[in-house]
C-alpha cells in the first residue's frame, strides 16, 4: 500500500539564483569570505560560505562534516548542504554539477582524494562487466567506465541516477544506471562478472544488508566485492547505522555459505566467489 505525501521532490538539477540555492528548510548561500558556516533559526537551516569552483569535490564531505557542531544535523540535512554547496557556487545547474564531478574524479584518480584509495583497491579487485549496487552520486562506476569496463549504476534515489545520466556524457563517459532498491535489483541471475557494494552495508540493518548480499552473489558470475567502512560509532550524519570490524565481516561471508576472503585496507573488505555460490 503507498502512501501518498505532499513532501517536495529533490531535483539536484532545478534552476536555482545564482549564488543561493534553497530547499525544504535549508538555504544555501555563496559570501565573499569566511568558511562554512551553520545557521540555525525557526526551524531552518542557513548555511553560508566561500567556495570557489575549485573548492568542490568529494573533498567538501570531510569539510562539512568538520563544520557540524549540531546534533541534531541528520543525514537530510546533510545531504541537503552538499548539494547546495555546490549549486550556489557555480552558476547553471549542469555546469555546477559537471565542475563538481570532474573535480572529483581527478583527485580519485590523482590519489589526492580521501577515498581514492578505496576506489584504486575496488578497481584491482574488480573482473569483467560490473553492476555496483548503492551507487549515490557514481564515482566509482564512472572512474571503471573510464577505464573501458561495462558498467551499471544503481542506487534507490531517482535523483542520483538522473544526476549520474546528465553528468556523464558531459565527462566523456558511457555508463548505464538504473534506479532500484539493492535488496531487489530488476536484473537476470549471473548478468553482470562483478557485483560491487563500496560502504553500502553501513547504511542498511542486518536483514536489509542480508538481502543485498543475496543479490549480489544471484547477479554476479565470478565475485562480489564489499567495502565498509570501521568506526568506533556510525556516523549518523553519513547515514551510518552500524559498525564493522574484521570479525563481523566474517561472520556475514560465513553466513552466504560461498568460499571468501576478508581483509583491510583503509576499512574492511570482503571478496566473495560467486561463482561457487
Amino acid at each position: 500500500m503507498s502512501t501518498i505525501t505532499n513532501e517536495p521532490v529533490l531535483d539536484s538539477l532545478a534552476p536555482s539564483t545564482p549564488g543561493l540555492w534553497s530547499f525544504g528548510h535549508v538555504t544555501v548561500e555563496r559570501v565573499d569570505s569566511g568558511p562554512i558556516s551553520l545557521d540555525r533559526r525557526g526551524g531552518r537551516l542557513h548555511v553560508r560560505h566561500s567556495l570557489t569552483p575549485a573548492d568542490l569535490s568529494e573533498r567538501l564531505v570531510a569539510g562539512v562534516t568538520s563544520s557540524i557542531q549540531d546534533a541534531e544535523f541528520g543525514q537530510d540535512e546533510f545531504e541537503l548542504t552538499m548539494v547546495g554547496l555546490v549549486r550556489s557556487t557555480v552558476d547553471g545547474a549542469l555546469e555546477s554539477w559537471t565542475t563538481y564531478y570532474r573535480n572529483s574524479l581527478a583527485e580519485l584518480l590523482d590519489g589526492t582524494a580521501d577515498f581514492a584509495p578505496i576506489h584504486d583497491k575496488a578497481e584491482e579487485l574488480v573482473r569483467g562487466s560490473v553492476l555496483d549496487l548503492g551507487s549515490c552520486f557514481g564515482f566509482l562506476p564512472l572512474r571503471l567506465a573510464r577505464a573501458g569496463m561495462d558498467v551499471t549504476a544503481t542506487d534507490i534515489l531517482p535523483g542520483t541516477m538522473i544526476l549520474l545520466d546528465a553528468v556523464a556524457p558531459e565527462l566523456g563517459i558511457t555508463i548505464d544506471t538504473v534506479i532500484c532498491d539493492a535488496g531487489e535489483v530488476p536484473a537476470p541471475d549471473n548478468s553482470a562478472d562483478t557485483v560491487t557494494a563500496i560502504h553500502l552495508l553501513e547504511h542498511v540493518d542486518d536483514s536489509v544488508g542480508e538481502a543485498v548480499i543475496a543479490q549480489a552473489l544471484r547477479i554476479a558470475r565470478q565475485r562480489v566485492v564489499i567495502a565498509v567502512p570501521f568506526e568506533d560509532e556510525a556516523t549518523a550524519c553519513h547515514g551510518h547505522i552500524r559498525t564493522f570490524d574484521l570479525e563481523s565481516l566474517r561472520a556475514v561471508g560465513r553466513q552466504t555459505g560461498v568460499p571468501f576472503e576478508v581483509f583491510e585496507h583503509h576499512g574492511g573488505w570482503l571478496v566473495l566467489d560467486a561463482s561457487a555460490a
